[in-house]
């Protein structure tokens, strides 16, 4: 009894301590030590587990592991008293089982940090002895205090009364015991429930019902709408006024630019589609915006590139890191963008600034940069580190957005070309894209790739997005349809047909739907 109780007092002193840490984590953006244990898990995980990861649960791969780093966090200082009691003997009084209940939850903490930071190539803020030290300094107290005190109001050494006095007074204290208990528990699940349902909600931005209508309307998708995969559990936030662009390496000029110096400098604007590395044929990993910024190249040319350069790597405020050919960041294409869709960059999206690089998977687009760096050989970031592709360009691929239940397809509005025509006929309709190759055809078939018949294509908004089209279809009689689509690149390539998962060259292979006639329109 004595063991289980001190477990539950070490567990009540543990959650708050947690929900502490999770709220300074919020509220101030300090380290919080079950995000960095959850960044060491991706930091460690091979990029074939981390595909099927993002296959298998999406968004909540990445939650899901944080939520869990901070439950065992709190069964972890919930262990502490009932060890201390079981080892040795349990200190008399409030103040040294404060000490002992601050120090030891502190060290229990501090050393799998200092492991964390050693270990983990990327932190969701910037990783060092002292500020991991400070931040883990109120939970500390706060465990020590409550932990402290619960222990001196419910002993683990029973007092020496009557037997009957002895069994009365054991029963108020297991009775306010187990209320405080059941009341502090329900408290602290509260304050996680609608404190991670505001940490995951702030990861997309709002606007009007009106606004997004407009940006969809235009072939764009909104910022609230624009998918996102990167490292972080919550992406980081980055003060603008504080901040600095340091470009060095093999240039003649190093320069450090504010985001004043950058935003007054000539910009650039242009539409431009990405797509994740670990999207599935078909998936909803894709989407287009009208970014604004500077040209990489003007800014690479004004520092001086010297002749023996080969790449240019993103340093970034997380700690990812990714290198792209220099010749690729020398396309008229390639920009530092600081505005998405008319607004300010999303925190979620980069800001301060991130990279926009027609032709290469979101992997490439860096985001949230604070260092360019020029060097000579070829560079490997992050996930290329794990197994993924350096060469990282877009498969040819073309998806189907009606008929059928398209993930995708929710990034567009139901609009009037999607309805049946006047003469009945089914609009089959969908998006292509081969990055900035463009796509020069795409092919239909309504009979399992027996013959194929070409739709006719939307010009795209600009030569790096995606291209819609449409084919009107009249089905021959009532009954089932395999439909399946094909796209041909700018350079006359037609997509692999082989099905393919993601890892590590991005999925190929067609997309294709399942469509029942119940009578023909034909």
């Amino acid at each position: 009894m004595r063991g289980r109780r001190a477990f539950l007092v070490g567990l009540a002193g543990g959650s708050a301590a947690v929900l502490l840490s999770f709220a300074f984590r919020l509220l101030l953006g300090v380290t919080y030590l079950p995000e960095m244990a959850a960044q060491t898990l991706f930091s460690l995980t091979p990029g074939f587990l981390e595909s099927r990861a993002v296959e298998t649960l999406g968004p909540l791969a990445k939650e899901s592991a944080f939520v869990g780093a901070s439950v065992l966090l709190a069964l972890i200082l919930g262990a502490i008293p009932y060890l201390v009691e079981r080892v040795g003997r349990m200190p008399e009084g409030p103040v040294p089982r404060f000490a002992l209940f601050l120090l030891l939850p502190y060290a229990v903490m501090l050393l799998p940090g200092l492991v964390f930071i050693q270990v983990a190539q990327v932190s969701t803020q910037p990783s060092s002895l002292a500020a991991l030290a400070m931040s883990l300094v109120p939970p500390s107290l706060l465990y020590g205090a409550s932990t402290g005190y619960l222990l001196k109001v419910y002993p683990l050494t029973a007092p020496i009364l009557t037997p009957r006095r002895a069994r009365r007074r054991e029963f108020e204290r297991r009775r306010r015991f187990f209320m405080k208990t059941t009341v502090g528990a329900a408290a602290a699940a509260a304050i996680l429930y609608f404190g991670l349902g505001l940490l995951f909600s702030k990861q997309t931005s709002q606007g009007s019902a009106a606004e997004a209508d407009q940006i969809l309307a235009a072939g764009v998708t909104p910022n609230s709408k624009f998918y996102r995969v990167d490292v972080n559990v919550i992406p980081p936030t980055v003060d603008s006024t504080t901040w600095t662009l340091k470009l060095h390496g093999l240039v003649t000029n190093p320069m450090s630019l504010t985001y004043d110096q950058l935003t007054a400098l000539p910009s650039v604007q242009e539409y431009a589609t990405l797509q994740c590395v670990s999207n599935q044929v078909g998936g909803d990993l894709m989407s287009t915006a009208l970014w604004k910024g500077i040209s990489l190249r003007d800014l690479l040319t004004r520092a001086g590139v010297q002749p023996d350069a080969g790449y240019v790597v993103f340093r970034c405020y997380d700690g990812y890191d990714v290198g792209i050919p220099l010749d690729r960041a020398m396309m008229p294409g390639s920009i530092l963008a600081y505005q998405m869709n008319g607004e300010n960059l999303p925190v979620e999206h980069g800001f301060p600034l991130r990279a926009i690089v027609p032709g290469l998977y979101g992997m490439m687009n860096a985001k949230w940069i604070t260092e360019i760096e020029v060097v000579g050989g070829v560079y490997e970031g992050f996930w290329q580190r794990r197994g993924w592709t350096n060469i990282a360009k877009y498969q040819t691929a073309a998806i189907l957005l009606s008929p059928g239940d398209s993930l995708l397809r929710d990034k567009f509005p139901v609009a009037p070309s999607f309805t049946n025509g006047p003469d009945g006929s089914t609009p089959i309709v969908g998006v292509a894209f081969a990055g900035d190759r463009g796509i020069s055809k795409v092919e239909v078939s309504t009979d399992s790739g027996t013959s194929w018949q070409n739709a006719s294509l939307v010009d795209p908004l600009s030569n790096y997005t995606w291209v819609f089209w449409k084919l009107e279809w009249n089905p021959p009689a009532a009954g089932s349809y395999k439909i399946m689509v094909r796209a041909t690149d700018g350079q006359g390539k037609v997509q692999v047909s082989t099905m393919t998962d993601p890892f590590p060259n991005g999925a190929t292979g067609y997309h294709v739907v399942d469509f029942r006639v119940d009578a023909p329109t034909g």
